[in-house]
């Protein structure tokens, strides 16, 4: 799954061009009986297995030793427990040199590795999946496109939707007629002071009506709070 994942796209040009590094271990490779278990039956009773804290503890320490990653370096666990992956704990991560996350599956883990292995955990959202791949690869490309020059431009990821807790604004591309649906005039002004404002503009409107919560008003600069507050009266006088 991995594998094919990681060697497109930018995730794939960042590793061909060394800018990241990512090692792919599977877990049985450390479990310590015969038949290379990783999972057991939860004691008390219940439905399904739990992956075993051994192969996990060992696939983590010797990871740690090969790879000379300190102690202060993150250990992901993906569970549904976890925090909710948000830019700004992406935009954390991004500033570690190194990091290990455990996916697994079945119906969970045994408690010892989230209490005395993981340092952090992290969850795609309020649902489940089969198993901890998926949420993986989103932690790895979340991350990974704020490394400097993975995406070629630092402007791309700095024009990405939840830069700065605001949705990114519109955009347009050719024909400027589509169908009778036309690009707004201010685009193709050339102006581009007066195309930075519409933008953060656009972008608070669109915050504002899909997701409210993202805005703290209190870390609004100058600008920003008026840009907010003329939104408002717009949207008041609509409703009148």
């Amino acid at each position: 799954m991995f594998s094919e994942i990681f060697s497109d796209g930018i995730i794939g040009r960042a590793i061909n061009e060394n800018l990241i590094d990512i090692h792919i271990h599977n877990i049985r490779d450390f479990s310590n009986d015969k038949h290379l278990s990783v999972d057991d039956f939860p004691y008390g009773g219940g439905p399904g297995m739990l992956m075993k804290p051994e192969p996990v503890f060992n696939a983590v320490n010797k990871i740690k030793n090969d790879y000379q990653i300190g102690n202060t370096s993150p250990i992901i666990l993906t569970s549904p427990q976890g925090d909710k992956l948000t830019h700004n704990i992406a935009l954390h991560f991004s500033e570690f040199d190194e990091m290990i996350i455990i996916c697994g599956r079945y119906e969970g883990f045994d408690e010892r590795i989230r209490q005395n292995l993981a340092t952090h955990e992290i969850s795609l959202g309020d649902f489940v999946l089969s198993g901890g791949e998926i949420p993986a690869m989103a932690i790895v490309d979340s991350i990974s496109r704020l490394i400097p020059n993975v995406l070629g431009s630092d402007e791309s990821a700095r024009n990405d939707s939840f830069y700065e807790n605001f949705l990114q604004f519109p955009q347009y591309t050719r024909p400027e007629n589509f169908q009778g649906m036309t690009v707004p005039k201010i685009l193709l002004s050339g102006n581009h002071q007066d195309i930075e404002k519409w933008r953060k503009t656009e972008s608070i409107r669109k915050t504002l009506e899909r997701r409210p919560d993202l805005i703290n008003f209190n870390q609004l600069n100058e600008e920003e709070k008026e840009i907010y507050y003329q939104i408002l009266d717009e949207n008041s006088k609509e409703l009148e």
